[in-house]
């Protein structure tokens, strides 16, 4: 069974204020709780059923909106100097050109209309680093990439403190990356 993080730790984070994070940790702990619920369902469930199918396929939801969360706040710190390892800001540059450019792809992605993710994910076959969409939980996500850097831009993660202004979501965000755990992420 998972359980699920404490990401207090987090509350004062600039730009968030504790209600919306309060809450967005209730969302997170649904995922965990909910991820549990359908692994002890599926074990009672018979294989080819209509039932199993349709929880084998929510699992995937849930599972990816659990994870999805745990990367996206611990991606986050109140401390963010800015200061980006040497190893990631290579890639970034051999990626994307430059730190800048690398930024305004990220920030651009987000910025798109719709619900979803943004994620920085790193591909070792061809050592390159992609901005992708995921669309949903369970819908874009890149087979065999790691993700270094997740935003989460569906509304519950900003709308309280921002209403339907997510590009000032997302430069807060964007103050708040703990680019030591980014860095970390690509070493691992």
């Amino acid at each position: 069974m998972y359980e699920a993080k404490n990401y207090e730790h987090l509350l004062g984070l600039k730009g968030f204020s504790d209600g919306l994070l309060q809450n967005h940790f209730g969302l997170y702990e649904g995922y965990v709780k909910n991820t549990n619920l359908l692994l002890e369902r599926l074990k009672s469930l018979s294989l080819g059923t209509p039932e199993y199918s349709e929880t084998q396929r929510r699992f995937g939801w849930e599972w990816n909106g659990m994870r999805l969360h745990e990367l996206y706040f611990g991606n986050l710190t109140k401390e963010s100097t800015g200061n980006i390892e040497e190893t990631l800001l290579e890639k970034i540059q051999k990626s994307f050109g430059s730190l800048e450019d690398f930024k305004k792809n990220f920030i651009g992605i987000g910025s798109m209309r719709g619900i979803g993710w943004v994620a920085l994910v790193y591909d070792e076959k061809v050592d390159a680093l992609f901005n992708v969409w995921i669309n949903e939980h369970d819908g874009g996500h890149l087979v065999g990439v790691t993700p270094l850097l997740i935003m989460d831009v569906f509304e519950h993660a900003f709308i309280l403190d921002y209403g339907m202004k997510r590009l000032e979501y997302i430069e807060s965000f964007m103050k708040a990356i703990d680019w030591e755990i980014v860095g970390k992420r690509l070493s691992e």
